[in-house]
């Protein structure tokens, strides 16, 4: 719990009840998770936390870049806590987002731009979204934690 006041803290936001709660839900959750599912994983310990509430701090922690956005091709906005660099492997089937992890690809990715960089552009990242379908039919649910 300390890691996530200190995070809050050196963002610049106020460290607040809500914040605390909502932060540390999606990072434990770790399947990516709308706010509904934030919402219905808080419910159980904070009832008094409501969904409006949750909206709005998964956007104040999205903006200050301690969650990132990912959004599927079916339009939901789910959110990711992992800070340490990586891809994303999208089932489109299950609507399942998983991380990918590969120093190599994210290397070879980074080498092409600096070589080819993108007029008035300024890369401040670079995330691959992978889309497919699992042929293991067991993966194509949505995980759940």
């Amino acid at each position: 719990m300390e890691n996530y006041r200190t995070r809050l803290r050196e963002s610049g936001l106020r460290v607040t009840p809500q914040r605390l709660t909502v932060y540390e839900a999606v990072d434990v959750l770790r399947n990516h998770p709308t706010a509904e599912e934030v919402s219905h994983y808080i419910s159980k310990k904070h009832p008094e936390i409501a969904l409006g509430t949750i909206y709005k701090t998964l956007e104040t922690l999205a903006e200050k870049n301690l969650l990132k956005r990912v959004k599927t091709d079916s339009g939901l906005l789910r959110y990711d806590a992992a800070d340490e660099s990586h891809h994303h492997i999208y089932c489109t089937n299950s609507d399942r987002i998983d991380d990918y992890y590969d120093t190599e690809l994210t290397k070879m990715l980074h080498d092409y731009f600096e070589t080819n960089r993108i007029p008035d552009f300024r890369i401040e990242d670079i995330k691959l979204q992978i889309v497919g379908n699992y042929t293991d039919n067991r993966k194509n649910t949505r995980k759940k934690r």
